[in-house]
């Protein structure tokens, strides 16, 4: 079993659910009281916010680069946004990174979805690096049109979510915009 390094506290409430899924899962496979292997470098999302995502790329190469030092063989970005740099950080740190785009692309596959609509912050929205990875799957890709939207999402997803805060509203809010969308993709 390989050693991984959870780059976390980009949300801790992700960080956690990483964690946590990991453990599960290697407990599941091995049963009795094996558990993972696991690394967690903590950042302080403040400093990401202050720097911006698309300026925050030193911040989590000197994370990955730390937890290759402690001995992590894989790295694992616990968080959607992250995965803007996930390639570059894995040419530089010479570690592979476990990229959650790829992993949800085969998970989608497995379904025999084909077109899948894509929620989340507003960089995972509005910038091509999801989208694309998704693409290279063979997956059509929606995203909400209205900047109206998309904005609700954002702040959904990074004030509430993110702090560990699940709200009725937003919840139903979000589902009535999926059962929408769905809708209209039919009657298109």
């Amino acid at each position: 079993m390989k050693k991984v390094g959870l780059i976390g506290g980009l949300s801790w409430v992700s960080t956690l659910d990483y964690y946590t899924f990991i453990n599960k899962g290697v407990n599941a496979q091995l049963g009795g009281l094996n558990f993972a292997e696991i690394l967690i470098y903590s950042l302080n999302f403040g400093k990401i916010q202050s720097a911006t995502w698309p300026q925050s790329f030193r911040l989590l190469l000197r994370a990955c680069e730390s937890m290759k030092k402690a001995g992590a063989e894989a790295i694992a970005l616990c968080a959607n946004t992250a995965h803007l740099f996930a390639d570059r950080l894995e040419d530089e740190v010479g570690l592979p990174v476990i990229h959650i785009v790829s992993e949800t692309a085969k998970a989608i596959q497995k379904t025999g979805l084909k077109k899948v609509g894509l929620l989340g912050t507003k960089f995972v929205m509005e910038m091509d690096f999801y989208k694309h990875k998704l693409e290279e799957y063979g997956l059509e890709v929606l995203v909400p049109e209205d900047q109206e939207t998309r904005d609700y999402i954002q702040y959904t997803v990074k004030e509430e979510l993110g702090a560990g805060l699940v709200k009725p509203k937003p919840n139903r809010n979000i589902l009535t915009l999926l059962q929408t969308w769905k809708r209209k993709e039919q009657s298109a």
